[in-house]
Order: structure tokens, then sequence, then C-alpha cells
């Protein structure tokens, strides 16, 4: 089985533009989080999220944007970093064997909505005509390998919130049983529309608004979170196998050296410890790993009762004695809950923390809750860290559950 390895990274997110200044946002406790922007026709969303509220990198020719939903231009903001670090941009016969791993949970969901709005609010007699192109779920996919020149295998993963990881590990066993040799993998979520909003406020998951700080109402771990707060964003990793990227002179930035999923397999909502246990074990061992060489955990953290407490009781069960010298921590605290595109922005993110030797905190952990009783990294971000192997953690709606492990290339 061939080594799989990390030559570029790329991230777009509430924090900002790019993986630099995510990590330095996060690792910062700087938050995305703010009051939201959302509206059509009379209706008008009031709560917080973490929207992007700055100008989107202009790398698409206007007269293509018909074609694009939001979540596709994230998408490419962070797919393009990624190719342009690796230095697939120049380089045509690697990109016609590379192939496209892409996660998202709503896909074109602003399109979708916009058409709902041109017909039931506007009264008009037919949508945009780019529509079904736009809002496909795998455009991003297929727009990413369209720029990129990738002619390998395009694929899109769809799981709720282990979409983006779910796809990085595909990608990785791709790569790692000689399918392939390259592939972009991630994933993106833009999903702050009217209708999107009211579905999960049905569900009665998302956090209140902290009134004095709408910028802390994201508080994984905490006595007083109320539950999850929407994001949107992308990000990307160049998978190589070792040989690629030593033959192309690659800057090798990390290894991925594991992969686990399971599905709980006992309830659609509710989190299940002995399930999310099985990912990560999975991942161990398949990195050949034992759990005490694991320095610190991306966790899944939304901010939710039941899956907070799950989670905690997960690393427990996995990582024995070793879980209360562990150091865990959920950036969702900053950026929100970016659905599809969690596992990659998360994956990311514990690269960065990897790559720098430093941990980003559980901003706004002032109340810890008793029952999570782990090393949160609790306010402030711990720098000059030994690490010598990440793990991240992504669990969804429907019982998916995807670990990823990253350790330093020697």
């Amino acid at each position: 089985m061939k080594r799989v390895v990390i030559t570029g990274i790329g991230a777009i997110s509430a924090l900002g533009t790019g993986a630099d200044t995510n990590f330095s946002a996060a690792f910062a406790g700087r938050s995305g989080i703010a009051p939201v922007d959302i509206s059509a026709g009379p209706y008008r969303i009031t709560g917080c999220a973490a929207q992007i509220g700055f100008a989107l990198p202009e790398l698409i020719r206007k007269a293509e944007l018909p074609l694009f939903d939001r979540v596709a231009l994230l998408a490419w903001a962070a797919a393009s970093e990624a190719l342009q670090q690796a230095g697939m941009e120049h380089d045509p016969v690697a990109q016609q064997a590379s192939g496209v791993f892409w996660g998202t949970g709503m896909g074109g969901a602003q399109t979708i909505d916009n058409g709902y709005a041109d017909l039931f609010i506007d009264q008009k007699n037919r949508v945009r005509p780019m529509s079904v192109v736009a809002s496909m779920n795998n455009a991003s996919a297929a727009q990413i390998a369209l720029r990129a020149g990738f002619g390998g295998s395009v694929n899109t993963y769809s799981s709720a919130c282990v979409s983006s990881a779910q796809a990085i590990g595909e990608a990785f066993r791709h790569i790692r049983h000689g399918y392939a040799e390259r592939a972009l993998a991630g994933g993106s979520e833009a999903m702050l529309t009217l209708g999107v909003w009211r579905a999960w406020e049905a569900l009665h998951v998302l956090g209140t608004t902290d009134a004095a700080h709408p910028e802390r109402s994201c508080k994984p771990f905490s006595l007083d979170r109320s539950g999850l707060i929407l994001g949107e964003g992308g990000a990307a990793l160049m998978l190589e196998s070792l040989d690629s990227a030593q033959q192309r002179g690659a800057t090798i930035l990390a290894e991925l050296a594991g992969y686990g999923a399971s599905n709980d397999a006992t309830h659609m909502t509710k989190p299940d410890p002995a399930g999310q246990a099985r990912a990560m074990r999975m991942a161990l061992r398949e990195a050949g790993l034992t759990p005490d060489r694991i320095d610190y955990i991306n966790a899944h953290g939304a901010g939710t009762l039941a899956g907070d407490l799950a989670e905690t009781q997960s690393i427990r069960d996995v990582f024995g004695a070793h879980a209360a010298t562990l150091m865990v921590s959920s950036t969702k605290a900053v950026h929100g809950h970016t659905l599809g595109a969690a596992g990659a922005l998360e994956f990311v993110l514990a690269v960065q923390a990897l790559r720098q030797q430093a941990v980003p905190p559980t901003a706004f952990l002032a109340q810890p809750d008793p029952a999570c009783d782990l090393d949160y990294v609790a306010l402030q971000g711990r720098a000059q860290q030994s690490l010598r192997a990440v793990m991240s953690n992504s669990f969804a709606f429907g019982g998916s559950n995807a670990a990823l492990i990253a350790i330093p290339f020697i």
C-alpha cells in the first residue's frame, strides 16, 4: 500500500480567505460568528451565523457566474489555493491523471431557494436557465475538475456533516490502494438561505444568540451551550502518493496516515459513542498507531447537549488513560458548523496545528460542563507543543462517523 501525503491546502470561511488566515484566526480565538443577513421577499431571518461577509476572490469570469451556485464558488476558492501550493496549475500530465473527491451536504441550496422565491414570492413563471447545472450536488466537483483539467475519477459525497471528511478518506483509500496517484479532496457548503434555516429551526438544534456577545454564541463543551451555529465555507487538500510528490518535486506538508468510517445504526439524529469509537479505532489501526500517539484531536464538538457528551464518552472509550492528557478542541466555536464542509475545514486546521506545533483553543469555554471532563484547551491556544499525530473527528445525522489522522512527513 502506498503512503499518502498532503502537498497543498486551501480554506475559506467566515474567518477569512486562505488556510493560514483561517488557522491564525482559530488559534487566536477570533470569531467569525455575527448577526445574520438572510432574506427572501418580505421574509427575514434573525439570529447569528458564521456567514462570509467579505467579497469572495474573483476567480470566475463574469459570463460564467450563472453556472455557479455560491457553494461552487467557495469550492473553487479553496481548491485554487491548494492547487497553487501543490504546484499542480502548470503540470498538464499530472492533471490528466488526477481526480476530485468532494463533499457537500446541501449542494446548491441558494440556487434552489432562489428558484422557489422566483416562483412563489415574485410570481415569475420560470426559474433561472442554469438552475439545474448550478444546484446539482456534483456541480462543485465538476467545476473543480473542469478548471483544474483533472481527467481522473470525479466523485461527490453527501453524508450530512461527514461529507467532506468522507471525501478525503475515500480519496486517501483511492491513492493508497493504487487506483490513482493524485486527488484533490475536500468540501464546501453555502446553505445560509431562508428555507434551509427554517428547516434547521424546526429541528430545535440551533444555538441561541448571546445577546451581549453574538460572536460567542457557539460554546462547545460549555455548561451553558445551547446548540450549533450554522456557518459556510470550503476547504481542500491536494493528496498524492509519496512517489508522485517526490517525482514532481512537490513540497510535502504532512502525511495522511489513517481514516476510519462507521455508522451508528441506532438512530437518525441521536449520536452513539460506540459508533464514533469504531471510526476512531479504525483510523488508528490504518495509521498503525496506538492511542497514546495522538496528541491533539480537532473534535466534532458542535455545541449540542447530546453531541458533546457523546463525543467526550467516545474519546474516553478509545483513548483510555491517555484521554486525561490528550488535548481536544472544537474550532466550531469561531467558524460555526459548516455541515458538509466541516470535516475538510477542521482537518485543514488540524494539519496546520501539526505543522505549526500549536493547538487552537475551544474559544468561549468559560464555564466547562463537568460531564465534559477532557482537556478542551479552554479559551487560549497553546503554542510550542510537541505534536506527533493529530486526529479530526466528524459525526453526522444518519449515524455516519469519520476520523482522519495526520502525522509529520519523515
